[in-house]
């Protein structure tokens, strides 16, 4: 795998490189929120802007046809770090539950771990899924509505909290599945080759 730094340059790139550089004011934000919880406003926006550029990263690399290996990587290490710094503090804060903490770390660790052992395999970069994707949203959303001073004995609290857990065992086993399908391709390719 050949990832050209050069294309950092690449307009998606550039957003997906301010989206990882948002974890300054994070971590500036939930400093603050530690003394005094009504900063959480602050933290809500800026949850909201880093989704908006997660959006627009893909829309503007697909539209213009600028989607490149180095776009591949820095757009998922952004989404992973946020979500850590975030899930961090919500849970040093003792706004989240362990458990809950627990299985997103576990996950994105998996997901990350698992990445670098299919992109030394398959010389490149597994692309995210709509899975994973949609898995993200999920622990965005209850975390926004944490933000927001959902009550946790409110049903919708409830109802965030298990979709999320649920689509982060989902998300776990379909990418395995998926790595392992393109790694045993990739394998039967070089033998057909050989």
């Amino acid at each position: 795998m050949k990832i050209n730094f050069k294309e950092i340059t690449l307009l998606p790139n550039l957003i997906s490189l301010f989206r990882l550089l948002l974890f300054i004011p994070f971590l500036i934000l939930f400093k603050l929120a530690a003394n005094d919880w009504s900063y959480r406003s602050y933290i809500f926006y800026t949850i909201i802007l880093a989704f908006i550029t997660d959006l627009l990263d893909g829309f503007v690399a697909r539209r213009t046809n600028k989607i490149s290996e180095m776009g591949k990587l820095i757009d998922p290490l952004a989404d992973k770090v946020l979500m850590a710094i975030i899930v961090i503090n919500l849970f040093v804060l003792g706004k989240i539950p362990a458990y809950y903490f627990y299985t997103i770390i576990f996950r994105d660790m998996f997901i990350f771990l698992g990445g670098i052992i299919v992109s030394k395999k398959l010389n490149k970069i597994l692309p995210s899924n709509l899975l994973g994707k949609l898995t993200v949203f999920s622990i965005g959303v209850f975390i926004l509505s944490i933000l927001l001073n959902v009550g946790t004995e409110s049903i919708t609290y409830t109802v965030l909290l298990i979709v999320s857990l649920a689509l982060c065992a989902a998300s776990v086993v379909g990418y395995t599945i998926r790595a392992t399908e393109f790694i045993k391709k990739a394998e039967s390719t070089n033998v057909t080759q050989d």
